[in-house]
């Protein structure tokens, strides 16, 4: 009996540890060198005068995928980042790239008035896009690289560590 009690402490033990790392904040937060290719997407801007964006059309350049919902609040402090990152790093190949995944369009818009955005806004009220790069939290980003993979991820954000974001973006960029 002490050697089933044993076995059980120890299953219990890293069940766990399942459940809980995947959700322990440093752990989660970011990801290097996943290089995985990234999956590629088509959806509807925003903007009714742009029509459709694909990942695929912004190969060769350095693309700042971030998925958000309008209920987001760390996503109110990283639109105006974005914002920045955008403008800054434009001329150097960067595209930054902000799905939405509400179901109301209402919502989006709502958002994007007390939080304009300078860069493109596609919208995923299915979530596939989601699915697909395996979101978990809102907001979570990936950096893409010029050969369209996967370079860097990151789960939330919090202003005192957007320089850690940044030099990412600066490395691909430099690449």
């Amino acid at each position: 009996m002490m050697a089933f009690e044993m076995r059980l402490r120890f299953f219990i033990s890293l069940l766990v540890l399942v459940l809980i790392l995947p959700s322990w904040p440093d752990f989660a937060e970011a990801t290097r060198d996943n290089r995985a290719t990234a999956p590629d997407f088509t959806l509807p801007t925003s903007s009714t005068s742009s029509g459709m964006l694909s990942l695929h059309d912004f190969r060769g350049k350095v693309v700042y995928v971030d998925f958000w919902a309008s209920w987001c609040v760390p996503c109110r402090q990283s639109f105006p980042w974005m914002s920045s990152m955008s403008d800054r790093y434009a001329a150097q190949g960067l595209v930054v790239v902000a799905v939405n995944l509400d179901k109301k369009r209402d919502s989006v818009d709502e958002f994007l008035q007390r939080f304009p955005a300078t860069f493109a806004v596609a919208l995923d009220p299915s979530g596939k896009t989601a699915e697909a790069f395996h979101v978990a939290a809102m907001p979570s980003s990936f950096i893409v690289s010029r050969t369209g993979r996967i370079i860097y991820s990151h789960a939330g954000f919090e202003p005192a560590k957007a320089q850690i974001i940044e030099d990412q973006i600066k490395e691909a960029l430099s690449q």
